[in-house]
């Protein structure tokens, strides 16, 4: 019988370490299987463009802190230009494919990059508010955009 081990991390770890380690307890029949956080986001579509949050640089590794221990994840997106009218609808996609994603005790943050749109405060703000994300996935309009977003493309 052989025992697959998905591995959660920040950045890709030394395969060989952590082979070592999983072998040295579980035995020779692991098979591992690295994901990063980036792996999970990298691949919503900008909903005004037909390309990738990282095609657009919108999001990178650089931009995303870990914190497992305490089971924290800040992502930190940069919208294409200052006025981005999609920059929410942008955040809600990141927090609503994560929330799909990783286990219910992360927290996650999500914010605008400082300095790079005109209403970075009031985005962090609403991407933050529990009570707002609720509202705003009720709006069915509102979800399908996001649902759009967040298929998977097989170009």
């Amino acid at each position: 019988m052989q025992l697959i081990v998905i591995v959660l991390c920040k950045e890709s770890p030394s395969i060989e370490l952590m082979l070592s380690i999983f072998t040295s307890y579980y035995g020779e029949q692991v098979i591992l299987i690295f994901l990063t956080f980036l792996n999970h986001i990298r691949d919503i579509k900008d909903p005004e463009h037909p390309y990738s949050l990282e095609e657009l640089k919108v999001i990178t590794e650089d931009a995303i802190e870990v914190d497992n221990e305490r089971s924290y994840v800040r992502v930190t997106f940069t919208p294409t230009v200052e006025h981005c009218s999609m920059a929410t609808v942008i955040g809600l996609c990141l927090r609503v494919k994560l929330m799909r994603s990783l286990p219910s005790r992360y927290k996650m943050d999500i914010r605008v990059a400082p300095g790079t749109h005109a209403t970075e405060a009031a985005v962090n703000k609403q991407l933050n508010d529990k009570e707002r994300v609720a509202a705003a996935l009720e709006n069915p309009n509102l979800l399908d955009m996001v649902d759009e977003c967040l298929a998977p493309s097989y170009a």
